[in-house]
């Protein structure tokens, strides 16, 4: 299928897709005539794409993980190993938050936000 029809079937802009296929998310064949021609799995794996990247996944972890993810069923336990990969790097960064949201709340009202008790920070 061409990119047009691609794009109103995964709901997603031409654009995106030729940047998915840039980054190497999606992969389509050039005709003699120049338009790329894209297979019907592409649909459904730009679902899962985009799926993925609503829960979290960079794109550059769907790239690194593409083949397994399009070949693992969806009750795989690879797929269960990348969700508590996933959970830890999100606890660690809330972790990180917190003491951010910490270390700025110590700094409200403190005149300059960037100081610390008449010292610069």
């Amino acid at each position: 299928m061409r990119i047009g029809e691609l794009a109103a079937q995964a709901g997603i802009s031409r654009d995106t897709i030729r940047f998915y296929e840039k980054v190497g998310l999606v992969e389509g064949r050039r005709l003699a005539n120049g338009y790329r021609d894209f297979p019907p799995e592409a649909v459904p794996w730009l679902h899962y794409v985009r799926t993925a990247q609503a829960l979290g996944f960079s794109l550059a972890e769907i790239a690194r993980h593409g083949e397994e993810l399009r070949e693992a069923p969806d009750t795989a336990e690879s797929l269960s190993v990348l969700f508590e990969e996933k959970i830890q790097v999100i606890d660690a960064r809330i972790a990180e938050l917190v003491t951010l949201r910490t270390e700025l709340t110590t700094r409200v009202g403190t005149g300059c936000p960037l100081r610390t008790a008449g010292r610069l920070a």
